[in-house]
């Protein structure tokens, strides 16, 4: 796992969230699959990094290659 994502049953009831917030990735995701740049996603939230934006996003690409896949028609 990336060393900018941690999940921890603790925090944010155990959904991945960059490390040393509570700013969840599938929050950072919603953004960025509702239109927002990357510069406005570290707008919004001043406290995260272009590399932790990344990593966000490596992290999601890494579950969903690891996922099975169910096609509904």
């Amino acid at each position: 796992m990336n060393e900018l994502i941690t999940v921890n049953a603790d925090i944010c009831a155990g959904k991945p969230v960059i490390r040393g917030t509570r700013i969840m990735v599938k929050n950072i995701l919603g953004m960025i699959a509702g239109g927002y740049t990357l510069d406005q996603v570290i707008q919004a939230c001043p406290e995260l990094t272009r590399e932790m934006v990344d990593a966000a996003m490596q992290y999601a690409a890494t579950v969903i290659e690891e996922e099975k896949v169910l096609v509904h028609d």
